[in-house]
């Protein structure tokens, strides 16, 4: 089929040879394109959208031939959410909560810890009527529920929302897991504690907790120094090694102090070289090894991820780090927690949790669970590589029994012991309360079940009666004589099974005078009167487009319309146009003769053929809308004013009284023959004969309007004389040098006036002086002598007695005010508004600690010592060097600071003083932009990326005042702008692994789990 365009072309080729009068009815046949060819399925790759005959590509293709039943519906099979059998249930990610998940999972898998909990009174489940939903409050509760359905329901996977909402977790921020693990401990061990159980107050501790000492020794006296100390979990350093042996072993390494780092010896009473190391007197139950993967770059300022290889047995022999070395402490991998990715603020974390009844290892993976074969541990390429690394270092052999991980940052080992083979040690029942609420739940499990299988099963036959439908009425479409319209996108939507089917709508398709409008049968497909008969009574809708094509000329046919006559109109005009501007262009060169032409206006000339189009256009525009509604029943359409005034032709020489304009250079005569041709393409434009007058009220004004430039001319050239020196800005009188008395207006008036005498033709003249800009409500005066010398006095200028008397002359004074310098005290009764000047400082000074955007200086400071001495940067210009030279003038010894006395009203003068506002910028010192609700710690952040100094090395203080707290907002701290801060850098020497997290810890404060519940 040909494309679109060409389809529209040939509806209309015609208007060429045919006058609207002269419209038969082949014209309208090809105009509404209804003997185009109809489309054969295979033809179109896509439905013809020019072609109102084409039905192929429309969505019948879904519906044709043999269909799936698993089409009719999108509901998946609901047994696939059933947990299988002899598996374990997932938990749901809610966004970032993989990291409590795989906790979760290794903790239920400590059958000890399971039956503990299952021990702790729950008065609120055993009561609990099983008509409702149990839901529970405190931790205990709700991780009593949450292993029972792990090991119970009947679910896939369940939801942990109620544990984590308990807890106060960000669903969609990934917290550091290890603290997690540290904190949720902690909590539950104080929780156990309270319970009335005393077999369950130290089970937390029986099953984690081990049992060490600091010991440090004198180089000279030889007393040993114990701390004993408790641990539940090892943090063993990987930077630097290879298998876990070496770990535990610089773990336990003996540290020698001395230098400044000596200890003070309480034997010797004196600072002593000692040497310091950890010994392990007792370990835990289940042992867990903490790899510190997350360490602290202090280049960077923020953590990174170390992806080491670290080889790790399967059988962990700890004895020979025990003090007591006969001691025999042999362990066994339990669990491998994984994290996945290369960044340490984002990744993903799974475990592998070994079964205790079973010995068979399990992946969890939030919702999925894999069973690894031959019950052997299997990382895995996908776990244990992070793609993303760029330099990739072969994975190291590993010997039988060990195993070998990049992502690996927690192991757990479960000590050995004889007891846990026993059948009876290895089952844990589930408590009678919390059975009753898992087989509430896996009622309503199964009710769901059956209610999606319902689901299923009606759309299925929902489906296969549309298929029905569609076979037979699809057959029915193809248009006969007899046809009607109906929209190309509600049969799309008919045959589109995901979306409702609504009425048929056919009120877009309709001309203002209730017709289908030519231009939207591309829009539309013609279909037979038996189909749209079954659709309309099935689907509803209208108005009906039916054609019989015995009375396409008839006034009641559907197609037949004056908007194909309108078309046809203005088509040829648009074809005749070329030919005609031509024509025009030609005629316009000859002049009219005597009182026979028309005027008009030169801009319209030069663009009446694009002025054509637009106007041709718009005629088409007028018979169209899009509510559906005919006949004048269309919205009303409130014109705005650029639809008002939109241009038309001769629109250039029309005044704003709808006369002829009285500027003749914006137009000119063309003779009658011209007009005639114009008037066909602008049959509503302004004509104005040769004989036309000009409007007389434009004229008028225009006489009024010169006369009123020369009063203005002669005003301001009398004004400028009287005070010349105050337009040319000489001869000013300043705040030490003025008489006895003088004048004060804002500085406002003064530029206004000098802008009148510029431009007194231009400008509007001014005609008072508005003091009482000047004053506060209580008619005070609101500026001091040192206040104006600080900058205030820019806005107001001094006048001379003889200048004042001219203005006084010349303008209206609201309020006049004049100010007198004395050299002795203020005497009483002074009028300047002290209440109201406190106000307006204070406000200043607030202003000075609210604001959003301004610039302050940072200055590296060296040997305790400012730069202030230093030379300035090379790019300061000389006019700013000799800016920063001036000092304001001296006052004479024994001379008091000038007050002001109120003649009429006290007030200040301008300050003849130059002052620099620039900052004098040194070497070593930068500029940052800051707001005053930023903390200092994002201060330390700019300041660490202009600087390359790490936020723990910056000592920061302004005038003297150190800064340092670090979660202060920089308005509160006094820091306002144009400030200098003085940056200090300590360099700290290179610590030790342990020194360096504690370092992390003290100066980058995260947010982590603080104001959280398991906190």
């Amino acid at each position: 089929m040909a494309p679109r365009v060409q389809l529209e072309k040939a509806a209309w080729r015609w208007v060429e040879s045919v006058r609207p009068e002269d419209i038969q009815r082949e014209h309208i046949e090809i105009a509404y394109r209804i003997c185009v060819p109809a489309c054969k399925r295979g033809a179109c790759r896509r439905n013809c959208k020019g072609n109102p005959n084409c039905l192929v590509g429309i969505g019948e293709h879904a519906w044709l031939g043999e269909i799936d039943e698993n089409t009719f519906h999108n509901i998946d099979d609901p047994n696939s959410e059933r947990r299988d059998k002899n598996t374990f249930v997932g938990l749901t990610n809610l966004g970032a909560t993989c990291y409590v998940n795989t906790f979760l999972q290794v903790w239920f898998h400590n059958l000890e810890l399971r039956r503990t909990l299952y021990l702790c009174q729950n008065t609120r489940a055993e009561e609990h009527d099983m008509d409702s939903d149990y839901e529970p409050r405190s931790i205990c509760e709700h991780l009593q529920y949450l292993f029972a359905l792990l090991q119970n329901s009947n679910r896939r996977y369940i939801d942990p929302s109620g544990l984590v909402k308990a807890l106060g977790l960000d669903t969609g921020q990934q917290q550091d897991a290890q603290e997690f693990s540290k904190l949720f401990l902690s909590l539950l061990e104080d929780t156990l504690s309270k319970q009335k159980n005393p077999n369950l107050h130290n089970v937390i501790q029986q099953q984690f907790c081990g049992q060490m000492s600091y010991v440090t020794v004198c180089n000279q006296c030889g007393r040993a120094s114990p701390l004993p100390s408790r641990f539940y979990e090892l943090e063993l350093n990987i930077q630097g090694h290879k298998n876990l042996t070496e770990c535990v072993t610089e773990f336990l390494k003996e540290e020698k102090l001395d230098g400044d780092n000596r200890y003070f010896c309480e034997s010797c009473q004196s600072k002593q070289n000692a040497a310091r190391r950890i010994k392990l007197h007792s370990l835990p139950r289940v042992l867990n090894l903490q790899l510190m993967r997350f360490v602290f770059d202090r280049q960077t300022g923020h953590k990174k991820k170390l992806n080491t290889f670290i080889s790790f047995p399967e059988q962990l022999d700890m004895g020979p780090f025990l003090e007591e070395k006969d001691e025999k402490c042999v362990y066994e991998l339990s669990a491998v927690l994984i994290h996945r990715g290369v960044s340490a603020y984002s990744g993903h974390y799974i475990a592998h949790v070994r079964d205790a009844r079973t010995s068979d290892w399990y992946k969890f993976n939030d919702e999925e669970i894999e069973k690894m074969e031959g019950k052997k541990l299997q990382l895995g390429i996908e776990e244990d590589i992070a793609e993303t690394v760029k330099s990739q270092t072969r994975k190291p052999k590993c010997s039988k029994g060990y195993h070998c991980s990049r992502n690996a940052y927690m192991l757990v080992y479960k000590c050995q012991r004889e007891e846990d083979t026993d059948p009876m040690e290895t089952n844990v029942e589930v408590p009678g309360f919390l059975e009753r609420l898992v087989d509430r739940d896996n009622r309503k499990f199964e009710e769901w079940c059956l209610e999606m299988a319902d689901m299923r099963k009606q759309s299925v036959d929902k489906g296969k009666a549309k298929h029905e439908e569609v076979k037979e009425l699809y057959e029915l479409l193809p248009a006969e004589d007899e046809y009607e319209f109906v929209p190309l996108e509600w049969l799309k939507k008919w045959l589109d099974d995901s979306t409702v089917t609504k009425e048929i709508d056919n009120g877009n398709f309709l001309c203002s005078h209730g017709k289908l409008h030519p231009d939207k049968v591309g829009e539309a497909k013609r279909i037979s009167v038996k189909a749209a008969e079954l659709l309309f009574d099935k689907y509803g809708g209208g108005p009906r487009l039916d054609v019989d094509n015995s009375q396409l000329l008839s006034a009641t046919s559907d197609l037949f319309c004056e908007c194909v006559g309108q078309r046809c109109r203005v088509l040829r005009l648009k074809n005749q146009l070329a030919e005609d501007y031509k024509e025009v262009t030609n005629l316009v060169k000859c002049p009219p003769k005597s009182d026979e032409g028309y005027w008009a206006g030169k801009t319209s000339l030069r663009s009446w053929r694009q002025l054509a189009l637009e106007q041709l256009e718009e005629d088409e525009e007028e018979t169209k809308h899009s509510n559906g509604k005919t006949n004048g029943e269309g919205p009303e359409i409130t014109a705005t004013k650029d639809e008002e005034e939109m241009k038309t032709f001769n629109e250039d020489i029309l005044c704003r009284h709808g006369g002829l304009s009285i500027l003749e250079s914006e137009r000119r005569l063309v003779t009658e023959e011209v007009w005639s041709k114009l008037r066909v393409y602008f049959p509503k434009a302004p004509q104005f004969t040769q004989l036309q007058e000009p409007c007389q009220q434009c004229l008028r004004l225009e006489r009024e309007g010169k006369e009123n430039e020369a009063l203005n001319r002669m005003m301001a050239s009398e004004q400028k004389s009287s005070l010349l020196n105050l337009f040319q800005e000489k001869n000013r009188p300043t705040l030490t040098k003025w008489p006895q008395v003088i004048t004060v207006v804002p500085l406002f008036f003064v530029d206004e006036w000098r802008r009148f005498i510029r431009r007194p033709t231009k400008t509007t003249p001014v005609s008072s002086v508005g003091n009482s800009l000047l004053l506060c409500p209580h008619r005070g005066f609101m500026f001091t002598f040192d206040s104006m010398l600080k900058g205030d006095a820019q806005h107001i200028a001094l006048l001379w007695p003889d200048e004042w008397e001219v203005i006084s002359r010349h303008f209206l004074v609201d309020q006049p005010i004049s100010i007198c310098r004395i050299s002795e005290a203020t005497p009483n009764g002074s009028k300047l508004c002290r209440d109201c000047r406190e106000g307006f400082i204070f406000q200043q000074q607030r202003d000075m600690r609210e604001y959003a955007q301004a610039t302050v200086y940072v200055r590296k400071v060296i040997d305790d010592k400012r730069l202030k001495d230093a030379a300035p940067e090379m790019n300061v210009s000389g006019s700013e060097a000799e800016d920063e030279r001036e000092e304001p003038v001296a006052k004479v010894d024994g001379e008091r600071d000038p007050d002001f006395s109120q003649v009429g009203y006290k007030a200040g003068g301008k300050s003849g003083i130059r002052r620099s506002t620039r900052h004098r910028k040194l070497r070593g010192e930068k500029a940052l932009i800051v707001s005053a609700n930023q903390t200092l710690k994002e201060l330390k952040i700019q300041i660490m990326h202009a600087f390359s100094v790490a936020p723990f090395d910056q000592n920061l203080s302004i005038d003297g005042r150190c800064l340092t707290d670090d979660s202060a907002t920089l308005g509160s701290l006094g820091v306002i702008p144009e400030s200098v801060i003085c940056l200090k850098v300590q360099t700290l020497p290179i610590l030790d692994y342990e020194l360096e997290l504690f370092v992390e810890r003290l100066c980058m404060p995260e947010e982590g789990f603080k104001g959280k519940d398991i906190f």
